[in-house]
């Protein structure tokens, strides 16, 4: 999974109530082309006319060349629909059952499969890890030796582990053993994961975690990862346009579309393949996503136990670390509770979210680098037209800022871990834009003098000055951006 810094914070950002006037009727072509023309940023200026988009114009915005979007309400898919292309330069359409890579979102969908195998007592939530593996061990430290790793931190991202996330492998590239990875041996491409922190303090999110979580799964089954998920939850469940199989069979290549860069060019070898299976190597579809989804709410609300039963499923949507559950990201509460997560692997970009209480939810795939605004846009556009509880665009008062406040911002930054990422402050009229090397230009709206948001959304700004009032860095979520000498 690659982590773009502008997908770091949940993309469920519920500030804003919903309309009182009554929604297009489910999947009626009135309210599939009020989704498709009602795209808006992530804020809503006061007092200014709403901003709208057109999802082409987004996708041309983003340089993304597809897009797969499936919506659910009142408990029942309502529609699910591809736009644009698998590849770009070809002609080969996006359909509803194209597959994506979901990254990010292959964790709570695999945390599923391991709380089966706690129903099964083949497993518990609260014992040291290290009692099922057979093949790896954690090193003990003084960390472990108070407090130890154990399944329900690792899917709540509280064990204390290291390796937020992993970049994949080209297809040109040796794919190292999940041993390997978990050492950080040749051909691994990640650090060896370690616990630096007492287990159970501190929420981190942690990749190198739920790919330990996948080793206990294959030690305690001795079965393959893709098959032990075929047979505890895919098939189960459903979810026929899916498969943990990395790299992916050459029988699905055709069915997949490929990962494009942030400036729309294709990723060698079309997408990589992650051998961190759990943590980001699930394909699958918006349709699928949903009846994952779906499924959960109904054990939770007692009405199915195809996967779970009523207390696990319960147990996974109750919050651990917040703004953890055993899996997913848990927001709101009452009507407006809902989970979710989001995906970022190299070349694609998605996220899901359900409410139990309504039945509403949606997932959005997309196979470009700057997919996960665009993601983010079109799940507000579904929130407004299906009336979504407590969700939508965050409202903000604009502040002005004068040509000496600019000027002391204005400048070139940059940072190293967890990758390199270069950004330059520049003005542009009576307004400041953000230009990043892995992302598109943002302007900035300053909600005082030293904090901002992109206009079109996005996580907020920190600009962090000396005592002569000169900015000497940018924070944006938990990234630290230094200003560089001579700026």
């Amino acid at each position: 999974m690659r982590r773009s810094i502008w997908l770091v914070v949940p993309i469920a950002l519920a500030c804003s109530k919903p309309s009182s006037d009554s929604p297009p009727s489910g999947g009626s072509e009135a309210a599939i082309a009020e989704v498709l023309s009602g795209l808006r940023g992530s804020i809503a200026l006061t007092g200014a006319p709403p901003v709208r988009y057109t999802l082409a114009e987004r996708m041309e915005r983003y340089k993304v060349p597809g897009v797969s979007i499936a919506v659910y309400d009142s408990g029942r898919l309502v529609w699910a629909r591809g736009f644009g292309v698998k590849e770009a330069g070809t002609t080969d359409s996006v359909t509803p059952t194209t597959l994506f890579q979901a990254a990010s979102i292959s964790k709570p969908v695999a945390a599923t499969g391991m709380l089966q195998l706690v129903e099964e007592g083949k497993l518990a939530l609260d014992t040291a890890v290290n009692r099922y593996l057979k093949s790896w061990q954690i090193p003990e430290n003084r960390f472990t030796q108070r407090s130890p790793v154990t399944l329900r931190r690792l899917v709540s991202h509280s064990a204390g582990l290291t390796v937020h996330g992993f970049p994949g492998y080209a297809s040109t590239d040796s794919v190292p053993t999940v041993p390997q990875i978990l050492d950080g041996i040749k051909p691994a491409n990640t650090a060896p994961v370690r616990v630096d922190t007492f287990p159970g303090e501190i929420w981190r999110y942690s990749g190198g975690g739920t790919t330990v979580m996948q080793l206990v799964v294959m030690d305690v089954t001795g079965e393959p990862f893709p098959a032990v998920m075929k047979r505890l939850v895919l098939d189960p469940i459903g979810m026929r346009n899916s498969t943990y199989e990395q790299p992916l069979p050459d029988a699905l290549r055709s069915q997949a579309a490929a990962g494009h860069k942030e400036d729309g060019t294709l990723v060698p070898g079309r997408w990589h393949t992650y051998p961190e299976m759990a943590a980001a190597g699930l394909w699958t579809t918006p349709t699928d996503l949903l009846t994952w989804a779906h499924e959960i709410a109904e054990a939770k609300a007692g009405r199915s136990t195809k996967v779970l039963d009523q207390a696990t499923a319960t147990e996974m949507l109750t919050p651990q670390k917040p703004p953890m559950g055993l899996g997913p990201s848990l927001e709101g509460s009452g009507r407006a509770f809902n989970f979710s997560h989001g995906g970022a692997n190299n070349g694609f970009r998605s996220h899901v979210i359900y409410f139990p209480e309504t039945g509403q939810g949606a997932a959005v795939m997309t196979n470009g680098d700057n997919g996960g605004s665009l993601a983010q846009e079109v799940l507000y556009a579904i929130a407004a037209t299906y009336q979504w509880p407590e969700y939508g665009p965050r409202e903000i008062t604009e502040v002005s800022l004068d040509s000496a406040q600019m000027a002391r911002l204005v400048g070139e930054y940059g940072a190293t871990t967890p990758f390199p990422v270069s950004a330059k402050v520049v003005r542009a009229g009576s307004r400041l834009q953000l230009e990043v090397s892995i992302a598109p230009t943002m302007e900035l709206v300053f909600t005082d003098s030293s904090t901002a948001v992109p206009s079109e959304g996005g996580p907020t700004i920190k600009f962090v000055q000396g005592r002569s009032g000169v900015a000497e860095r940018l924070e944006v979520a938990g990234f630290k951006l230094e200003r560089k000498k001579g700026s």
